[in-house]
């Protein structure tokens, strides 16, 4: 099971920075990662990071694990591997996950790898993880997130909490990022849990 890939891909819905800090933590717990990003989340990367390409994001997450442990695949090719049942994975998540993006797995259009991958998941009883950031949400929003939930994913807003009284903006995105691990069964010691003493 840990040698089948995640499948990560990375959508234009603000929240960059957790979608950088996922890979991050997945390369370097060899963790094998199957990416996809969206044009509008290789913006969004450029317009809440640093990073300007894939070759940045490749520094950032470290070179090394980067290359041993990520595969990219172009969104546009709808007939690459995470777009077959047959091509095993162990998960998928969108992260950060735009509206447009759960709009259409809610609805199986899978105009896209990324979408396509999603509708892979959701037909292969495979476990998928959907994580929007919006702000308010309509009842079109809601309506899509409890189709998808209904279908089998995992909606899981990027709403991270207080009880651990974060001072830093990298302790809210690791409180997330923790959330994500724990739902792909990586151990992690990114955050201290509810009632730990340590």
């Amino acid at each position: 099971m840990s040698a089948r890939p995640v499948v990560f891909a990375f959508t234009g819905a603000s929240g960059a920075p957790y979608g950088v800090r996922l890979l991050e933590q997945l390369a370097t717990r060899k963790v094998p990662v199957s990416l996809i990003m969206s044009s509008h989340g290789l913006r969004l990367l450029q317009t809440e990071t640093r990073i300007r390409d894939l070759g940045g994001l490749r520094t950032q997450v470290g070179a090394a694990a980067f290359d041993k442990y990520v595969t990219v695949f172009d969104d546009a090719d709808r007939g690459a591997a995470p777009a077959s049942g047959s091509s095993q994975s162990r998960a998928m998540v969108v992260c950060p996950c735009s509206m447009g993006t759960l709009s259409a797995i809610a609805h199986g259009t899978s105009r896209s790898l990324v979408e396509r991958a999603a509708d892979v998941a959701l037909k292969e009883r495979r476990k998928l993880i959907l994580v929007p950031r919006e702000t308010p949400l309509s009842a079109v929003h809601l309506e899509n997130m409890l189709k998808v939930t209904h279908a089998g994913a995992i909606v899981m807003p990027a709403a991270p909490g207080f009880y651990h009284r974060p001072t830093r903006i990298d302790q809210l995105v690791d409180f997330m990022v923790a959330r994500i691990l724990d739902h792909l069964d990586v151990p992690h010691d990114l955050v201290k849990r509810w009632g730990s003493k340590k």
